[in-house]
């Protein structure tokens, strides 16, 4: 019996080591593409593009968690939802303080932003999922604190948005605030619209030339002032979309 207890152990031993191994060798790749395809020019970084999303997306499937686990889900949408709720009160508070400094750039109406927004809004949603479906799960296993997968995938999160000077610790703040409410409430959807509220607001609020028009990356150092602020539907990086 107690040999057959210790096979047992050193069995789940190893199931767990491997599940690590795993967890480790994903993220690594995962962050190393998208870091490619931040940093890389125009037209390579199309490729790495479709290189990182197909690759993702077999690593996802193949280490699948289960929608439960991945928070897209019902449960506790309502319960979670004063994230949303939240996020529309900073922003209509940073929309009167921009308003005040004359820096809110809507030169034709909701409608006009809903057009050139939409697309980034289904990218908020994608970049929730990356964060804490993807990194956030992967980091729990490898290892196995909730502070410390919280902390890592915050920081991951953040880098990539170097060198930007403005997204790089909002989106810091931003990851540690998701990564625990996701732990809290296993709920992807109200994370993703909180999102989308905060980076429209800066979108809309912060000079163009200041934000570099919410650029990050190669994009960033990149950019020229004498764009037209109008980003085009292919996203450069975990936050970026130019």
């Amino acid at each position: 019996m107690a040999d057959g207890t210790a096979a047992t152990a050193g069995g789940g031993n190893s199931a767990r080591t491997r599940s690590k191994r795993r967890a480790c060798i994903e993220i690594a790749i995962a962050y190393v593409l998208i870091m490619a395809v931040i940093w890389s020019p125009r037209p390579v970084q199309r490729y790495l593009w479709m290189v990182a999303v197909a690759a993702l997306a077999t690593m996802t499937c193949l280490s699948w968690d289960g929608l439960e686990a991945m928070g897209l889900r019902r449960k506790n949408f309502f319960r979670s939802l004063w994230v949303v709720g939240l996020a529309l009160v900073l922003a209509a508070a940073a929309l009167a303080m921009a308003r005040e400094m004359h820096t809110v750039h809507i030169h034709h109406g909701l409608l006009h932003v809903v057009r050139t927004y939409w697309a980034y809004v289904v990218w908020t949603f994608v970049q929730q999922f990356l964060m804490q479906c993807f990194f956030l799960l992967r980091f729990l296993r490898l290892l196995n604190d909730d502070k410390a997968a919280v902390f890592a995938t915050a920081g991951l999160f953040a880098l990539a948005h170097l060198p930007n000077p403005i997204l790089t610790p909002v989106t810091l703040i931003w990851g540690f605030a998701a990564c625990l409410i996701f732990l809290r409430y296993r709920n992807l959807y109200p994370l993703g619209m909180a999102h989308a509220i905060f980076g429209i607001t800066i979108a809309i609020t912060v000079p163009g030339p200041m934000v570099h028009n919410m650029r990050v990356g190669l994009g960033y150092l990149t950019y020229s002032p004498t764009h037209r602020y109008a980003p085009s539907m292919q996203p450069q990086g975990p936050d970026g979309v130019h």
